[in-house]
């Protein structure tokens, strides 16, 4: 088995852990750590993938920066919002959140 196969493999391991994570998971923090795991292996692949084939390596990093950026974009974004719904709701359990403003 070759090396950019382990790896697609790994990054296809971090991507069913972060599906499961957010079909599982109740809470929205959970769901923001799942995401975060999917994110991940998808820039593990492209990492790989540049690393491992004739393609440029240097593009396959960029785009794991690019990546990475939207990553962090993204947590603060959403942990912002959870800071509200925590706020509004007294909980961050998704069951709990039910009915919306009118």
């Amino acid at each position: 088995m070759s090396t950019l196969v382990l790896y697609q493999l790994v990054a296809l391991m971090l991507l069913t852990a972060g599906l499961f994570g957010i079909t599982k998971r109740r809470s929205l923090v959970g769901m923001l750590i799942a995401v975060e795991l999917m994110l991940n292996g998808a820039g593990l692949s492209i990492v790989a993938a540049a690393q491992l084939t004739e393609a440029n390596a240097t593009l396959g990093q960029l785009g794991t920066l690019f990546v990475m950026g939207l990553a962090a974009a993204e947590a603060t974004l959403v942990l912002s919002i959870i800071v509200v719904v925590f706020r509004r709701f007294g909980s961050a359990k998704t069951g709990d959140i039910t009915t919306l403003k009118e």
